[in-house]
């Protein structure tokens, strides 16, 4: 029998990430900006889970501390059983041919000085030891997985559309062969008729390879087509979890229906169109000390939401469905 710890791919526990915030002359530190506070959630093999909200809520935060990009400042952080945050670099550099990282900007993570079939066998030579002709039929593979011609391997980044130099960074990304890929809004930097290619493209991929993805983005409607799982950050935490098709229809944080109803409809929904006023700009103090996170723009906020914060808990009436909400 499988352990809940053993059928999870990657787990987050209690993960902190603070910055200190310098004030005065002597650049002292003031106070801490929590970027990620107390965030927890696992990822099975072959799921694909988003985190969804708004800029500066954390996400990217979470993906850097996993791939051991920022220092966490407390918590833990599990890939197959190894811990990321205790593993020495020797480790990490072995940890780090299985989790890869697809930037958001495919323009400014492709060196413009290297062509495209460099730019894939790079990782080939560094982590793998191929050269020769056995290089030469990796890259040609790779670069047919997502379905870009051979005649573009000897171009530059600046010769390609957006979508192509996607395609490419996905391309050395699945060089090493990956078993977990964290993708940071890879689609937001193209146009909107190359979204689906790009979605769908690692939709195949997934399946091909046996993929799991950590899918960060600020839109719920590409989230709900593409995501299994979907979290809803706000303030470095977690306010919402559930599957993806029913947070869209059953949305129960007051962060999330707000996040929903501003999603251009032809007819709003009448029970979504009454928390529209609940606004979801972050406050103008980067942390909050006691309460609810988003009690400063909740229109349902009372003094239980001021003075005491609320956990994440498991709806009574939607089975899988977790919210941190006292209202809900």
């Amino acid at each position: 029998m499988v352990s809940c710890k053993d059928k999870y791919l990657l787990k987050v526990e209690e993960l902190r990430v603070y910055f200190p915030a310098n004030k005065g002359v002597f650049r002292r530190t003031a106070d801490y900006i929590r970027a990620a506070d107390g965030v927890t959630f696992g990822i099975e093999r072959g799921q694909t889970f988003g985190l969804v909200g708004a800029s500066g809520c954390g996400k990217t935060t979470i993906a850097k501390s996993i791939l051991r990009l920022l220092p966490a400042t407390s918590g833990r952080i599990t890939f197959e059983q190894v811990d990321v945050l205790q593993a020495n670099m020797a480790k990490i550099r072995q940890l780090r041919k299985q989790i890869s990282l697809i930037f958001q900007n495919p323009h400014s993570s492709l060196n413009p000085r290297i062509t495209v079939g460099n730019t894939i066998s790079e990782p080939l030579k560094v982590h793998k030891n191929v050269t020769g002709s056995e290089l030469t039929e990796r890259v040609a593979e790779l670069l047919s997985k997502v379905g870009i011609s051979q005649d573009y391997i000897n171009r530059y980044p600046h010769e390609l559309s957006g979508g192509q130099r996607q395609r490419i960074a996905i391309a050395r990304v699945l060089a090493l062969q990956p078993k977990f890929i964290v993708c940071d809004e890879p689609t937001s930097a193209v146009d909107v008729s190359v979204q689906s290619q790009i979605l769908n493209l690692l939709k195949d991929l997934q399946e091909t390879f046996g993929l799991t993805y950590l899918f960060i983005s600020h839109d719920l409607t590409v989230v709900e087509f593409f995501c299994d799982i979907v979290a809803v950050m706000y303030m470095g935490r977690i306010v919402e979890q559930a599957p993806a098709q029913q947070l869209h229809r059953e949305p129960l944080h007051p962060h999330t229906r707000s996040l929903i109803s501003a999603i251009p409809k032809l007819k709003q929904g009448h029970r979504l169109s009454q928390i529209a006023s609940a606004g979801s700009e972050l406050p103008s103090t980067p942390n909050w000390l006691t309460g609810c996170p988003f009690h400063h723009n909740c229109s349902l906020a009372d003094n239980r939401c001021l003075n005491k914060t609320p956990q994440l808990m498991e709806s009574n009436n939607q089975k899988g469905h977790f919210v941190a909400c006292w209202k809900c």
